[in-house]
This record gives structure tokens, sequence and C-alpha cells, in this order.
């Protein structure tokens, strides 16, 4: 390869590291060229799967603050490159190797830190944040659901909502105001005037 196209190798890769989340690096030794399409494919768009030369990805790495991978830059290379969920990314890498053997991963690098082999396969485990999410939308749906109807309605509507709740208020005021009090006089009963039998002893009046 000419230098300058190793210097432009070398630019290219110190791009893919310092505009990815992390990077996985792998011996594909074996693979076909139908199995890498597929391995990218399964990738899909949480990382870009990338042949590399071992020297030039020494040099990039370095000069984009990554360490980790000098030991490991042995035998034929590539990476993944992660651009979305790194979980489904080491998800996708784990499950590939296992059906396709000649696929090594040797380590990795998340967010600066180096990762060794058993690290990936814990992230692999994990679940994935669209899971996550989902898992935590649940717990909040039947509590939140008032308020989420509230967030995402129109204003309009919210405010239409809100003066029908105050005239509904307003009106039972009304009513309550005017409904009838119960009259201070004597009631129908006490207003009858009772008869009395005279005394069964009294003497009556004799014709």
């Amino acid at each position: 390869m000419a230098r300058p196209d190793k210097a432009t190798a070398v630019a290219e890769l110190t791009d893919e590291f310092r505009n990815s989340s992390g990077a996985v690096l792998t011996e594909y030794r074996g693979l076909s060229v139908k199995q890498l399409q597929d391995l990218r494919r399964s990738l899909g768009d949480h990382a870009s799967y990338a042949v590399v030369k071992n020297t030039l990805t020494k040099i990039a790495a370095k000069q984009a603050g990554v360490d980790s991978f000098d030991e490991l830059l042995t035998g034929p290379s590539a990476i993944a490159f992660v651009k979305g969920d790194p979980v489904e990314a080491a998800k996708s890498l784990r499950d590939f190797a296992r059906a396709n053997s000649p696929l090594v991963i040797k380590g990795g690098v998340l967010d600066g830190k180096p990762l060794t082999v058993d690290e990936i396969a814990k992230i692999a485990d994990l679940e994935s944040r669209e899971v996550l999410l989902a898992k935590l939308a649940g717990a909040f749906t039947a509590s939140l659901q008032n308020a989420v109807f509230l967030f995402n309605a129109p204003l309009a509507q919210v405010a239409r909502l809100a003066g029908a709740l105050q005239a509904k208020a307003e009106e039972d005021a009304a009513d309550s105001a005017a409904a009838p009090e119960s009259p201070d006089g004597p009631t129908a009963a006490e207003a009858t005037p009772e008869t009395t039998a005279p005394p069964a002893d009294e003497p009556t009046p004799e014709s």
C-alpha cells in the first residue's frame, strides 16, 4: 500500500474509533465472504464491521486514544465499530460466533474503557435498551395513564376539558343554592286541633 493510501486508511480508522461508542476486535480466519456478509447484516445499524490491517490499526487506535488493542492485533483482524446499542451489537457478535466457530472475539473497548472477552459476554446477556424502556413504560402505564393523556392531548382539548369541569362545578353550586328550605311554621299535623273525648266518669246532662 502506497504511503498516501496508508495515511488515508489510518485517518479513516481513527475517525471510526472516535465516532464510535465502542469497538470489538475479532479474528475472522476461516469465514467465507458470504459469512462476513451475513455477519454485517446481523449487526444492522448497531455496528459496522470492517476488515483491518494490524499495523495501520495500531497507529489509528493510538491516535484515537485506544491502547487496549496493541497486544490483540495479531492474525486476520476485523473490528465491529459500535454505532447503536452496544448490547445488541454484543448479542449479534456472540450469537454469530456460536453459530460460526471461525469468528473469535478477542476484546473490545466501550466509552474509552477496555473490555475483556468475558465482559463482552456479560454485556451480551443484558437486556437491550428497547426492552428496558418497554418494561419501564409498562410498569407505569396504569398509574400514569391520565397524565400521559394530558401531556399528549392538544392544548385546546385540555382547555375545553378544564372549562367543562369548571362549568359543571358552577352548575352544581347554583342548584344547591336554589333548593327550597324547610318551612319554619308548624307542620300540618301541628296545625290541626286535637279532639279530646270527655272523661268516661263525667256525668252527662239529664234531659
